[in-house]
């Protein structure tokens, strides 16, 4: 892309703002599990809407756990227990949960519903007490959310939710639960009872909004805003980024790279298995950057492959830098959970200009969304993997496949999405 247009991009991303917020003097209280300074998934756009609600002049109280995601540890230098701060102009009080070394199975639901409980009273005295105009909640975890919408319909208030992810079907999809069809008949009531009593539902994907509507939601409530990424932080380097160097890479090296969080529904078992057969191209090197609860899995598996390094994640400061290092950047998912969800890290792989190979079934809204800008293999085939990304080493990104990305993901700015976002929450303040 041209330096002409990518300085468009940038003077797009940092526009000027009207000078008066129309949301100004407003209060919200935020209830979600996951938040800010959690690098991945949830936490990381929970925090920025908070945030960017702030900066508009909003009065803003979270309620959440102290970051933890995805290692499922406590991160340093905060405690599982109770307390609160104000970080970066938002009130956040935390609260404890259940938390172990190995979260599977079974003990994926119960870490959300200790925080639904420890969490109960501290909503509910919150949000009497802040009497905001909308109550907004985040799914993951919808089990929370019962005791925020009673306690807004006391005071009067909007409940919106934020469906970042539908948990319940990704637990039995990736077989958290098992197959167990009464415990599945309950998750599902449950589901279906809480989402009904939101007065706006506020999703990411089409696919989910049409699974939320086939669960009781009233289409009238649905809005689709999709996740999006910060463009003057995540953009195409026109020198070669220092990691490249700092890692030893050669620059006829082809690195694959995998950054997020390291989970059952990501794949990356499929993605590793390619590594394996691609073991003698000796210019092919795979880098998977990030936490997750089956990380010690996969290096105890395939720890023993030359081609292949785990790293923790980068600092959000050299982000850019990581994501430019890519040659090509992979997204696998897991064939249960490919079409339930758009995957948030796809906005920063697209923004960095570098190419992108995803796995996706034909007619799947992220086969779609990323059609002509993207490699599409289907999911959980090692060898059609492993030869996309051999094709991919021998052969330069196209101009037009970079431009088609870098066009795609213009409507991921959080220049326009967060304004977006924030104007569900003015168009229905104070009427219900």
């Amino acid at each position: 892309m041209s330096s002409a247009a990518l300085d468009d991009l940038h003077a797009e991303a940092v526009a000027p703002k009207a000078a008066v917020s129309p949301l100004a003097a407003r209060k919200v209280v935020i209830y979600g599990m996951n938040y800010a300074p959690e690098l991945a998934g949830v936490g990381k756009y929970t925090g920025e809407i908070a945030e960017y609600l702030a900066r508009e002049g909003v009065d803003v109280t979270v309620v959440t756990t102290p970051p933890h995601y995805p290692g499922w540890a406590v991160q340093h230098g905060y405690r599982n227990g109770y307390g609160s701060s104000v970080e970066n102009g938002v009130k956040v009080v935390r609260t404890p949960l259940l938390l172990r070394r190995k979260m599977s199975g079974i003990w994926r639901m119960l870490a959300p519903l200790s925080f639904a409980v420890a969490s109960a009273p501290v909503v509910f005295w919150q949000i009497l007490r802040r009497r905001p105009e909308t109550v907004f909640c985040v799914e993951p975890t919808l089990f929370a959310s019962p005791v925020a919408q009673l306690a807004a319909a006391v005071i009067g208030a909007r409940t919106v939710l934020h469906v970042q992810d539908l948990e319940v079907d990704a637990a039995f999809a990736v077989g958290h639960l098992g197959a167990h069809g009464l415990l599945k008949k309950l998750g599902f009531a449950f589901e279906r009872f809480t989402l009904k009593r939101f007065d706006k539902v506020i999703t990411i994907s089409n696919r989910m909004a049409e699974k939320l509507v086939a669960k009781g939601v009233l289409p009238e409530k649905m809005a689709l805003v999709r996740n999006w990424v910060d463009l003057t932080h995540i953009y195409p380097m026109d020198e070669e980024s220092p990691y490249r160097a700092e890692l030893g890479f050669a620059k006829d090296d082809f690195v694959v790279l995998y950054s997020g969080n390291i989970g059952a529904k990501q794949g990356l078992n499929v993605l590793l298995d390619a590594a394996e057969q691609l073991k003698d191209e000796k210019k092919i090197h795979f880098v998977i950057a990030g936490e997750g609860p089956v990380k010690a899995e996969l290096q105890a598996r395939y720890g023993h492959l030359s081609n292949l390094r785990f790293l923790p994640f980068q600092p959000y400061a050299r982000l850019n830098a990581f994501l430019n290092m890519a040659d090509l950047h992979a997204l696998p998912q897991d064939k249960g959970a490919a079409d339930l969800v758009l995957p948030s890290k796809l906005g920063g792989m697209l923004a960095s200009g570098r190419p992108v190979l995803v796995t996706a079934d034909d007619g799947t809204e992220l086969a779609e969304f990323v059609r002509g800008a993207a490699i599409v293999v289907p999911p959980g085939d090692a060898g059609e993997m492993a030869q996309a990304i051999n094709e991919a080493s021998r052969q330069m990104m196209s101009s037009t496949r970079q431009a088609d990305q870098l066009v795609l993901v213009r409507g991921l700015s959080s220049h326009d999405v967060l304004p977006q976002l924030a104007g569900l929450f003015h168009a229905g303040l104070g009427a219900k």
